[in-house]
């Protein structure tokens, strides 16, 4: 959720609550989808622990995605300040990729370093490693990779012709406040041209 730059304090804190709501609810499917995937292999599989976690922090990336995307950041795209997906995607890609080192450390470090690489350990230290990476995930997504909108920046065209479609089916519903869209007009040599 796009947060106000010169709200008041309380404003930016429910809107930075409602992000985070938000997010944790993608995040909850991620763990989910993560330890299931995780546990399935550990029992179905000889391979080792930060391998088979690896595998599953992957699959958790790929479904986080779509849910941070379509849902928790769905206001941020297609806008005039956001990233187009071309750049978006590849940043997504690394700072997963770094919460991937950090769920994986703290797994590594608990099974190998201490030693401890019974299930409900292992379960314990990839749980700690995803508390530890969500906390860097939160901030370097909502920071680098699904940017908020400056303030005072209009809507994407195609917002603002959403906006005025959805007035026109409902005239009873508030006017809302639309950009003016500025006709493409050909060049005086592109239509001496044609």
């Amino acid at each position: 959720m796009s947060t106000p730059k010169n709200g008041s304090a309380l404003e930016r804190l429910r809107g930075l609550a409602r992000e985070a709501a938000r997010f944790g609810a993608v995040g909850g499917v991620g763990v989910l989808v993560n330890l299931g995937v995780f546990n399935l292999l550990r029992a179905t599989t000889d391979l080792q622990v930060v391998r088979a976690s690896v595998i599953a922090i992957v699959v958790a990336i790929g479904t986080n995605y779509i849910g941070f995307r379509f849902f928790t950041y769905r206001d941020r795209s297609g806008g005039e300040g956001s990233r187009p997906p071309t750049r978006e995607l590849p940043l997504f890609a690394l700072f997963s990729a770094i919460g991937l080192v950090i769920e994986s450390g703290v797994l590594y470090a608990g099974t190998y370093g201490l030693g401890m690489d019974g299930r409900l350990a292992t379960n314990v230290f990839k749980f700690a490693g995803i508390g530890v990476a969500t906390v860097f995930r939160f901030w370097s997504y909502r920071t680098w990779v699904f940017k908020a909108l400056p303030a005072g920046r209009p809507p994407a065209a195609g917002a603002v012709v959403e906006q005025r479609e959805r007035h026109a089916a409902e005239p009873d519903a508030p006017a809302v406040a639309v950009a003016p869209v500025t006709p493409v007009v050909p060049l005086a040599h592109e239509s001496a041209a044609q």
